[in-house]
């Protein structure tokens, strides 16, 4: 059995059937549309509930949409397909003091950041199953939450990963809620979401998307893509950086055990390592085969970018062609040639240089610094700026050099920040997650500050506390 993906913007032609995973249908979602205030919206169809779930016309009066919900979510829940709602646990990878306003809801690690995906793309999570019960949880406070993490990335494309297994009657929000949510999301949170994963839907998600219909613009349904397995997910991102809850994947390990055909069972090995090889592997490792301390990728990406793209708007901060990392990468792990002329998209190198920072198997500036880094240290610049220094020290020699040439060359876009828009604020939102991050997790939401603040630091004083002189520049 293949794996079962729908793609919204394959279905503009009606309802679409899919075989169903053991217990949990796929989502098949009608999308007759019409036009409305210059916009397309989507028609509600009474045929879709009645075929779902039995329910005929003289039965859509005395039953609501909201209870046809809460009727398929207890039956899920009745057959293991929803986990029960955590006990929240305080403090839990959260690094926010108890005063902060967003503390009683970031302790839940609902709302996760989880590097980029293989468009270059920041991603974004959110997990059901981390949910604690209505009565716990202030859902106005959760969506303000969710608007705070977004307002750091609407200005660069993004993804959304919404995890549905571990919804339940306990921990659901209103359908009131939900909508109020959707528009509260203004165009300029939609315009940039380039696509929403929807992991495991369940009948559930079917009938909130009947109850949605008419409230969502075409334009965005062709964005939500359904996943009823994390192999599928697997195609998309890098899986290793999601750090996906435990729940979801004993969830998904038990929908996979029920399947006659085992084909989704292993998901995509990993290549073996090539002598060749340049994405993923040490810095040391690449330095004693090739020769060079600077890799190839960075070397390469760099000199475009700074022959061709320093004045292009937005640099660091869009996607690129799919079809063309995946060809990039490939190139460079055979050791082919890679020209980035060819291809008229100064946005490739610049996806293909996060990719490669974002895969090495420690992050430049190394897990150890991590802690440090996240810290509040210091009040003064001078202060933080003696701390940064001392904290370079410990650092591998090979990540120095390599830290130096990436720094100087942020340094070079940034001059054009008048011309590119990219402030050394922007760039440090675009490329600190990719300097640094912790291991074994990802990133957590309250980091994020500190880590800018710091990649701030690093460019605005590289030459105190990295040595940066204008012979480390690139090209130099």
């Amino acid at each position: 059995m293949s794996a079962d993906l729908i793609d919204l913007e394959e279905q503009s032609g009606g309802a679409v059937g899919k075989k169903s995973h053991a217990g949990a249908p796929s989502v098949s979602v009608g999308m007759a549309t019409s036009e409305q205030d210059g916009e397309q919206t989507q028609d509600v169809g009474k045929e879709d509930l009645t075929s779902a779930f039995g329910v005929g016309d003289g039965q859509m009066a005395e039953r609501t949409l909201e209870e046809l919900a809460e009727r398929e979510l207890a039956k899920e829940e009745q057959e293991g397909l929803s986990a029960p709602a955590p006990v929240p646990i305080a403090g839990s990878q959260v690094s926010l003091h108890v005063s902060d306003p967003f503390y009683d809801v970031a302790r839940h690690g609902i709302v996760e950041v989880a590097g980029d995906d293989n468009y270059g793309r920041k991603v974004i999570i959110f997990s059901c199953c981390k949910m604690p019960p209505t009565h716990v949880l202030d859902h106005h406070k959760l969506l303000l939450y969710l608007q705070y993490t977004l307002d750091q990335y609407v200005e660069s494309d993004y993804t959304l990963v919404y995890f549905h297994y571990g919804l339940t009657s306990k921990n659901k929000p209103a359908f009131s809620w939900v909508l109020n949510a959707y528009r509260e999301f203004d165009r300029k949170y939609k315009k940039n979401l380039k696509a929403l994963y929807v992991v495991h839907p369940t009948n559930f998600i079917r009938v909130l998307w009947t109850f949605f219909k008419p409230f969502i613009s075409h334009k965005f349904g062709k964005k939500v893509m359904y996943l009823n397995y994390l192999s599928e997910l697997h195609k998309h991102l890098d899986y290793e950086q999601l750090v996906i809850p435990d729940q979801v994947k004993s969830h998904d390990a038990d929908l996979l055990s029920k399947l006659k055909d085992t084909s989704l069972t292993v998901l995509d090995p990993s290549t073996p390592t090539s002598p060749l090889k340049q994405f993923g592997v040490p810095l040391d490792r690449l330095a004693e085969s090739s020769g060079e301390q600077i890799p190839l990728v960075i070397r390469e990406t760099v000199a475009f970018i700074t022959a061709n793209g320093l004045s292009t708007e937005g640099i660091f901060r869009r996607c690129a062609s799919a079809p063309l990392v995946k060809e990039i990468k490939q190139k460079y792990n055979q050791g082919e040639l890679v020209d980035f002329s060819q291809f008229g998209d100064v946005h490739l190198p610049a996806v293909i240089l996060k990719m490669y920072l974002r895969e090495l198997p420690e992050p430049l500036l190394t897990f150890d610094l991590y802690p440090r880094i996240i810290s509040p240290n210091g009040t003064s610049n001078d202060e933080k700026a003696t701390l940064a220094r001392e904290w370079m020290s410990l650092l591998p020699q090979i990540n120095l050099v390599v830290l130096r040439y990436v720094i100087g060359f942020l340094k070079l876009v940034e001059k054009e920040s008048t011309v590119n828009k990219m402030t050394m604020e922007n760039l440090a939102v675009c490329l600190g997650p990719n300097l640094i991050w912790p291991q074994g997790s990802p990133l957590n939401l309250a980091a994020l500050p500190h880590i800018t603040t710091f990649c701030c630091l690093l460019m605005k004083h590289s030459d105190t506390i990295l040595g940066c002189t204008s012979d480390t520049e690139p090209g130099k």
